[in-house]
């Protein structure tokens, strides 16, 4: 992902609906399958890991180190699915939260979020990809 390596213009990227990386192996000359987020020294990742073998994440957040200080945290004890990342941060002894969200074409991850009963506040960012259709 080469908008990974320009460290210089963002400090956040929300990333829906990743691509399945096959890098090269010893093993497999076609490359093995990656099923998680390319690493790099500069970005902190927010993904959550799957809980089956051959699904990946589908909401990923990247966190631009020099952002370190705001002590960011992927909040699963107030928004626990699989497809959004609730991320927190401080900032002046405030809390503010940025998500993001990937809602797959039977909107499982936007019913998720309309009948969750929390109290959510301080959102600066929400952001996702919704596939909603206009029925017209």
């Amino acid at each position: 992902m080469i908008i990974l390596k320009n460290k210089k213009e963002f400090d956040i990227l929300f990333i829906q609906k990743l691509s399945i990386w096959n890098i090269p192996s010893l093993s497999n000359k076609e490359g093995d399958i990656i099923i998680s987020a390319p690493n790099y020294p500069v970005w902190i990742i927010f993904s959550r890991q799957s809980s089956y073998n051959n699904e990946h994440p589908r909401v990923i957040t990247y966190i631009n180190v020099q952002l370190i200080q705001l002590w960011f945290s992927l909040r699963k004890d107030i928004l626990n699915y699989k497809d959004i990342n609730y991320v927190s941060f401080f900032n002046n002894s405030s809390i503010f939260f940025i998500i993001n969200i990937y809602s797959d074409k039977h909107w499982l991850a936007l019913k998720y979020f309309k009948n969750t009963e929390v109290n959510i506040y301080n959102i600066l960012i929400l952001t996702g990809n919704s596939n909603i259709r206009d029925k017209n």
